[in-house]
């Protein structure tokens, strides 16, 4: 089955070492990998390279959050890697220091919302302004948009509102929090499956768990697939 670019494969597993040998074994399936924070210290770079020189598309997950200056410099030094997609928070300022940090490369700069493993209760702790949540990771859309994201990172149940967003026009939308039927939650709280996060406005969804934790990665990818598929 041919490879679809509306996947995202995460790869969070603990080293490249085993990053490599799973995207071996999807093969010509798969095309686009995420590489996410908790691989930076286990080879995380080398192996965005590796994938690279495979000619895989490389989604790299590092959520930036710090001054200007410092996003700046870090998106930068990234940007003299072969990635295709890079995370800051969604906060302007970062969103604004990213873009001027990647320059004239091809780098897309992709603006946290609100992590889809958190609820009302969480952001109440962390002393968030009140609100829906949905209201919230609209808002933040619009200004990540506003201040030069070329797209967003939102759950799937927020898609709709943000593609309807006349800020969106021409931007990503790329949702985690996506779980085909009948899989395993795990510690997100705001899911849905494929499908719906395609029909609802997402142009990539990023699946990792249900797919590195089967017992048949390459059989969990195809089921995934063929669901995009029948979209």
């Amino acid at each position: 089955m041919q490879a679809d670019d509306r996947l995202i494969v995460a790869l969070d597993v603990p080293n490249a070492l085993e990053g490599l040998r799973l995207a071996e074994k999807l093969g010509d399936e798969v095309s686009f990998y995420k590489i996410g924070l908790g691989m930076l210290t286990g080879g995380g770079l080398a192996l965005a390279n590796e994938l690279t020189e495979m000619g895989k598309r490389v989604f790299l997950d590092m959520k930036l959050f710090d001054i200007g200056q410092t996003v700046e410099n870090a998106v930068t030094g990234l940007s003299q890697f072969d990635l295709d997609f890079l995370t800051v928070h969604g906060d302007p300022n970062v969103v604004r220091a990213a873009v001027v940090g990647r320059g004239d490369t091809k780098l897309k700069i992709l603006a946290v919302t609100i992590l889809t493993s958190m609820d009302r209760a969480d952001l109440d702790l962390a002393l968030i302004r009140k609100g829906e949540i949905r209201d919230l990771v609209q808002e933040r859309a619009r200004l990540a948009f506003l201040a030069g994201a070329d797209g967003v990172i939102a759950s799937p149940q927020e898609a709709a509102m943000i593609r309807a967003l006349p800020e969106a026009s021409g931007k990503l939308i790329v949702t985690p929090g996506v779980r085909p039927t009948g899989t395993n939650t795990d510690d997100q709280k705001r899911v849905a499956s494929p499908a719906v996060a395609i029909n609802d406005g997402a142009d990539h969804i990023v699946v990792g768990r249900p797919i590195y934790r089967a017992e048949d990665p390459l059989a969990a990818v195809r089921l995934i697939k063929t669901e995009l598929a029948a979209i």
